[in-house]
């Protein structure tokens, strides 16, 4: 009996095993069930799924049996454009093995907008009861709990953001270790992310050093160079800060700010361009070509805003930024075509250098978007579409710094030219004021000279003849009156001509000065017991010197010979005379000599003549040797 029991009793626990076997299977395709209890950080559960795609407005609850579900993953990355609209419907086992309860989180993958998990339950689809983990980085990941000895079929109702860098690697990660799961991705991207913040922090430099130049010096160029740097920079930074980081700002900056903030920045760059090159005046053709740039670039935004928000076409959505990023690269190819022609501006060269490196690797970033497979097998951050795109950028910059520094050093000399410029033009007006003056005054020296000659000179001629007719009819009964009216009528005569001479700006050559000292100095002692020799060369350059110091150096001689007339007791006098770089007058006479310590009797004559040489920035000397020696030294 009690063999009979025992075998009826293994009898049923066979039949239970494999009822519960079967049960495992049903409404599968996969036998495989994922153990929960045993995971400690992360288990990838691409081998064990089934997947199917659904219309965009597909729902697990009302239409599960209308699915097709395949074997493991439906779709390799990249995911189509067409289906990146659809619904993505995953189906996967779990089962725990252990005595207490489990924590588990689903996590799809990046670039994901909704995440909905079903429990089967008699066939049908049953929301399942999740949450949020309890961590920053918690967007994507659902958190549910496995009873124990439980055994569930999941299914996942999922929909992708609207990128082209959407896939589908779904995995099992432990709650307590998701910081660490994120951290250990990210970290796959350290190079290129401290590579990014180190061209950024470039890129902050700029943007401080364009605002400074722009508030000092109010020029607009670096106002748009700033905004250009600042869009470019913003857009990094933040690709850099949130890569690899389950949020919803970095599904927004990857479906849409990016693109945005891109076109943005090479907006400004455009205007920028035409500021620094002058495009308007030099490069009429570059100008049309940039106003081309800029509405391209707002067409691209405005259409690519409208897409995005308004409508499911993300195929279109994301031709309008495959096309648009082709077509700047068009016009940087023909930006440097026609910069060939034009290579003789040095400063197009830097910027033609800058812009064909940022080309090539341009082209480089897009095949890496393009062709992923391709650069994923390449080293370090060689494989990232990323390092190519800022390794242009880094080039470029480098040579618009060369571009600017030529152009700041040509502005320098620009502007201090200009200054000169300007200098020599308040220099020159100063001059034609002093020109002038000096004309104004010289015609007025002549109409005064014209005058005495005219008037003084007239007058004074009739009463010397008059004195001599008067005296010669009285013969030896002249009066004294007579004999000095005649002497001072020709002492004044002589004086006035030779003011007249001195005045006459005709008169203003050196040979006139030193003729007409020849002629006068005899002349001066004809009626004295003085006899006077000239020394002087004999052909005198027609040297321009001014009247100011015609007149003084005439006026010292003067001085000087009646000094020795009055005072010296002399014989004889020698005037020499030399030139070359100064005109050297020497005096000198044979009589009594100069008592320096005494010189009251000459004082007002020579303080007079030392003033009239320092006005005219000449030297006077007198000395004694046998006799007195007077020196008038004129630097020509």
């Amino acid at each position: 009996m009690k063999k009979i029991k025992l075998s009826v009793y293994i009898s049923i626990t066979l039949f239970a095993q494999l009822v519960a076997l079967l049960s495992f299977s049903q409404d599968s395709l996969v036998d495989r069930y994922t153990e929960v209890s045993s995971i400690t950080l992360v288990k990838s559960i691409t081998r064990t799924i089934n997947s199917c795609f659904a219309p965009t407005n597909f729902s697990v609850s009302s239409g599960l049996d209308q699915l097709k579900f395949e074997k493991g993953v439906v779709q390799k990355s990249p995911i189509p454009n067409h289906l990146v609209t659809k619904t993505l419907v995953l189906k996967f086992n779990l089962y725990n093995k252990a005595d207490t309860a489990a924590e588990v989180c689903f996590f799809p993958g990046y670039y994901y907008k909704s995440v909905i998990l079903y429990r089967l339950k008699n066939g049908q689809p049953e929301k399942l009861n999740t949450r949020p983990p309890d961590q920053p980085d918690n967007f994507c990941f659902s958190q549910f709990t496995m009873p124990p000895h439980d055994s569930a079929t999941i299914i996942a109702e999922l929909k992708f953001a609207k990128t082209y860098s959407n896939s589908i690697r779904p995995r099992l990660v432990n709650p307590v270790q998701i910081e660490t799961h994120i951290a250990a991705v990210r970290n796959s991207q350290s190079d290129i992310h401290v590579l990014t913040y180190v061209f950024c922090g470039l890129l902050l430099m700029m943007i401080l050093f364009s605002f400074s130049n722009y508030i000092q010096g109010a020029n607009r160029e670096f106002l748009y160079y700033a905004f250009y740097a600042f869009f470019i920079g913003s857009m990094l930074s933040t690709k850099a800060f949130y890569d690899l980081r389950p949020s919803k700002i970095s599904i927004y900056l990857e479906e849409y700010l990016d693109f945005i903030l891109q076109c943005l920045g090479i907006l400004f760059y455009m205007v920028f361009m035409q500021k620094l090159l002058s495009t308007k005046q030099r490069y009429p053709f570059l100008h049309k070509l940039y106003n081309g740039g800029i509405a391209l670039l707002a067409v691209s935004m405005a259409t690519y805003t409208f897409l995005h928000y308004f409508t499911d076409n993300f195929a279109l959505e994301n031709l309008t930024e495959i096309a648009t990023k082709i077509l700047l690269l068009v016009l940087v190819l023909v930006f440097l075509i026609y910069s060939v022609r034009h290579l003789k501006d040095k400063l197009l060269r830097f910027i033609f250098w800058g812009n064909l490196f940022l080309f090539i690797f341009s082209l480089l970033s897009q095949a890496a978007i393009m062709f992923e497979n391709s650069f994923s097998g390449l080293p370090g951050f060689f494989n990232s579409a990323l390092f190519y795109y800022e390794a242009g950028l880094l080039i470029e910059f480098i040579f618009f710094l060369a571009g600017l520094n030529y152009k700041n050093r040509r502005r320098i000399i620009d502007q201090t030219k200009e200054k000169e410029m300007l200098k020599a033009q308040n220099l020159l007006q100063e001059y034609e004021k002093e020109l002038a003056v000096l004309k104004g005054q010289q015609q007025e020296r002549e109409r005064i000279s014209a005058d005495m000659h005219d008037e003084l000179g007239a007058g004074m001629t009739a009463i010397r003849l008059m004195s001599e007719i008067a005296r010669n009819k009285m013969k030896e009964n002249t009066p004294v009156e007579i004999e000095k009216i005649s002497s001072s009528a020709n002492e004044v005569l002589n004086k006035m001509n030779a003011i007249i001479w001195s005045m006459n700006s005709g008169n203003d050559t050196l040979d006139n000065l030193i003729s007409y000292i020849r002629a006068y100095a005899p002349e001066y002692f004809d009626a004295t017991s003085v006899t006077c020799k000239i020394i002087a060369p004999e052909d005198v350059l027609p040297t321009p010197i001014s009247g100011d110091k015609r007149r003084n150096i005439f006026l010292s001689v003067k001085e000087s010979l009646n000094n020795i007339l009055k005072h010296a007791g002399a014989s004889a006098v020698v005037i020499t005379i030399t030139t070359g770089e100064r005109l050297t007058i020497t005096i000198a006479d044979n009589g009594k000599g100069i008592d320096k310590d005494h010189l009251r009797q000459f004082g007002n004559g020579l303080k007079n003549i030392a003033r009239r040489m320092e006005n005219i920035g000449a030297h006077f000397s007198i000395e004694n040797s046998n006799g007195t020696v007077t020196t008038l030294s004129l630097p020509l």
